[in-house]
């Protein structure tokens, strides 16, 4: 790790709400209020956020999920992931992977899995290099 990056993982509602710039990136017409509304409904339902530091600044930001299903057996979802632009390709991403990969290990996992934005060619490079593979697809319909 870069001696002056810091990962650790984000334990509470009100060090969530300050990493709402970063969310941003991935989520630019959320508000606030609705960024809060729906951290208050995830968190019951073992969401957690890890982060990677630059001094008092989140650089890399996470959030993940820890849970079971059939098909994959205890799993760890990474939801989320987003590096500040800076930051990108200087491997803040490979440390908050290898921080997610490490801790579904030590938690069990059987998994990772994640969802990617079709358009983020970027990303898929990303995953694809770190192992991830392409399992199908993700369907959303809007109520």
């Amino acid at each position: 790790m870069h001696p002056s990056l810091q990962i650790h993982e984000i334990t509470d509602l009100r060090q969530m709400l300050a990493q709402f710039p970063l969310i941003q990136y991935l989520n630019p017409k959320m508000t606030p209020a609705r960024y809060q509304e729906l951290l208050e409904q995830m968190l019951p339902h073992r969401y957690h956020m890890v982060g990677v530091f630059a001094a008092d600044a989140c650089v890399g930001l996470s959030g993940f999920w820890l849970g079971t299903k059939l098909y994959s057996g205890p799993y760890l979802e990474v939801d989320n992931f987003v590096v500040h632009e800076a930051y990108r390709s200087k491997g803040v991403g490979k440390l908050l992977l290898d921080w997610l990969t490490a801790h579904a290990q030590n938690q069990g996992c059987e998994t990772m899995m994640l969802d990617a934005y079709v358009v983020n060619h970027a990303a898929h490079k990303f995953y694809l290099r770190e192992g991830f593979v392409i399992k199908g697809f993700h369907f959303l319909k809007s109520l």
